[in-house]
């Protein structure tokens, strides 16, 4: 299938405004993509593109005084899969890991393994291990938290989010991957586009989302503890250790979001 995809954010700036944004489709869907899903900006500005060290693609520019559009849009090709599901992925011992996923055991700027170890063992310990108590995990926090956007906020942690019982989809998600870590399971936290397809109306505005992938079985998997259950035309933009990585947009001064838009339908 065809999934059109993309977002259109417009900010007001009081003066020159440096910023970072990671915005386009990760380089791991690049050749599915239909044409470059190019960052473009209003007024027109000049862009600097580069890799940071998970290897997602940034965008550097300095937005001028006024209002300022970032818009990207694209079509992606999708074979229709679901996340894939393997209930007998098995759980590697920490000792037997590759080197690279080893970063993703530590504690990280939104998910306090150190807080949250005792509670982790505690709820998990009596779970099988590999899928089965990751997918615990989920549950377990689908369950905890109480979905709502009023309930955003920029600083909560993954321990917050545990104490206050509710959040958006990074709080599920940096409390997830932070129960996995403290079980000595990889996680990493990931952004971008989930789809309504197959589901039944009616749809809820469209946002950017966020979920974990687990190391499992000798690869890395995908999780939803907030919406907890396979989708389809999942599309990933980046890769971290916790929201503070892969920030959309990280500005360098005061600025205002006026407007914000996304889009990810089936064509």
């Amino acid at each position: 299938m065809r999934i059109h995809v993309g977002s259109e954010m417009t900010f007001d700036f009081p003066q020159p405004t440096p910023m970072i944004a990671l915005l386009n489709v990760h380089y791991s869907r690049f050749s599915d993509l239909e044409h470059p899903d190019c960052l473009v900006t209003s007024p027109a500005a000049p862009i600097e593109g580069y890799r940071d060290s998970f290897g997602n693609w940034c965008n550097r520019v300095v937005a001028p005084a006024g209002r300022f559009t970032l818009r990207t849009d694209a079509v992606i090709r999708d074979n229709g899969s679901s996340d894939p599901v393997d209930v007998n992925a098995l759980q590697h011992q920490v000792e037997h890991l590759p080197a690279e996923t080893l970063q993703f055991l530590l504690g990280s700027r939104y998910c306090e393994t150190d807080v949250l170890s005792e509670d982790a063992w505690r709820l998990f310990k009596d779970l099988p291990l590999g899928w089965p108590r990751v997918q615990a995990v989920c549950d377990f926090v689908n369950g905890h938290l109480s979905f709502g956007y009023e309930h955003a906020r920029a600083t909560r942690t993954a321990a917050q989010a545990y104490a206050e019982r509710r959040g958006v989809c990074r709080d599920f998600a940096h409390l997830a991957i932070a129960f996995c870590r403290c079980l000595n399971i990889p996680a990493r936290y990931c952004t971008g586009y989930v789809s309504d397809i197959g589901l039944p109306p009616p749809y809820a505005p469209m946002d950017f989302a966020a979920w974990m992938e687990v190391y499992l079985g000798g690869r890395w998997y995908t999780f939803d503890p907030r919406n907890n259950a396979v989708r389809f035309g999942r599309v990933l933009i980046a890769q971290g250790r916790d929201a503070a990585d892969v920030p959309l947009t990280q500005i360098f001064g005061p600025g205002t979001l006026s407007s914000f838009r996304v889009w990810t339908e089936e064509l």
